[in-house]
């Protein structure tokens, strides 16, 4: 039996964080022995499935010192010990300084290691230093895994040579469901409320058609550091009978399935889940055109989709009008989108990520 060790932060709910369950549960129905390595315990985690065996690798604070570098030895020995301990055939890492370490804490050791970059390179690998690190260090990687093309051609040709792009599998909760001929008059958002999702923007755009069409409402979900600010836009714009933020909530699957538009402002994204659900639900989907190209390996313009400018409120609102006021033309979006699901079904995916990590044994 292979046994594969997969890393990242924790499980706090994210889009590369329910990729990482949701490959944990693949490898185990495969008969693979799986161990799931997080740094720490958060609140509102996905859940693992049985049987896939959790360890951690951040230090008890009472082994840790005021000094950083002794603190960085901790963590590395740690890590390193895991490794020793589990003997994983493959290591498999998500994000950022996850990376790094992977590769160096299993320096020598049996095990293979495949990095992912989750998103922008230049946005994960901030500053020259990092981004430095990230183009040498990935060339002692066995393997390294990207979600686009534009991602690839941030490395060297001696980490390209060892890349593949992957796409992210579908979440199996949202296969099989029915496809909403009737849709409310809503536009739907789900993220976290950050800078980079950028809701701003989409307040602004929703703003600019509000009043040609007043029987529309918008509904951003999600929590995050801006809700206040964002809540405060909304009343400036005096639009607090037509804007919502609920928060987090358990059924959005529901919400983004029955809206008319799905809309997605971001800066920068890798491989969006939200893009991919809402498109499978036939939800007619405007994203920005945003580093590292996730949205534009998604959506063909005007055909499955929409992209806008990042940034460009006033592009955003002219395809919220070319949507809501064209009914031949969100059903094409719509019936276009659906056929996404085939491309990235579960069961494909999962297997292409499988097999490239075979190749790397």
């Amino acid at each position: 039996m292979k046994r594969i060790a997969l890393f990242i932060n924790s499980l706090q709910k994210g889009g590369s964080e329910r990729v990482m369950v949701n490959l944990a549960e693949y490898f185990q129905k495969q008969q693979y022995e799986v161990i799931l390595v997080t740094q720490y315990k958060k609140e509102n985690e996905y859940a693992l499935p049985s049987g896939v065996r959790r360890v951690y690798s951040e230090p008890e604070k009472e082994q840790l010192t005021g000094s950083r570098i002794k603190n960085f030895r901790i963590r590395f020995e740690t890590l390193r010990n895991i490794w020793k301990t589990y003997k994983p055939d493959v290591i498999l890492s998500f994000l950022g300084k996850n990376n790094f370490m992977a590769i160096a804490t299993a320096a020598f050791l049996p095990a293979k290691v495949a990095v992912s970059v989750r998103g922008e390179p230049t946005m994960e690998y901030e500053g020259r230093m990092m981004r430095f690190l990230a183009k040498h260090i990935f060339e002692f990687a066995d393997g390294v895994i990207l979600q686009t093309q534009r991602a690839k051609e941030f490395f060297p040709k001696a980490v390209q040579k060892k890349s593949v792009i992957l796409k992210n599998p579908l979440n199996p909760a949202f296969l099989g469901r029915n496809i909403n001929a009737q849709r409310e008059n809503v536009i739907v958002a789900a993220g976290r409320l950050d800078e980079n999702k950028n809701h701003a923007m989409l307040i602004h755009a929703f703003a600019k058609i509000a009043g040609e069409y007043p029987e529309m409402r918008l509904a951003i979900y999600g929590d995050g550091p801006l809700k206040e600010q964002l809540l405060s836009l909304v009343k400036e714009k005096d639009l607090e009978e037509r804007i919502s933020l609920p928060g987090n909530i358990d059924n959005v699957a529901e919400m983004v399935g029955c809206a008319k538009i799905f809309t997605l402002t971001s800066n920068t994204e890798g491989m969006p889940n939200s893009i991919i659900e809402a498109m499978v639900l036939g939800t007619p989907v405007i994203a920005t055109d945003c580093p590292c190209g996730g949205p534009a390996t998604l959506i063909e313009d005007e055909e499955n989709g929409m992209l806008v400018p990042v940034g460009d409120a006033y592009a955003l609102a002219d395809a919220m009008r070319k949507i809501l006021s064209d009914e031949a033309f969100a059903r094409k979006l719509s019936e276009n989108a659906v056929k996404l699901a085939d491309e990235l079904a579960p069961e494909k995916v999962d297997r292409e990520w499988e097999n490239y990590l075979f190749e790397i044994l």
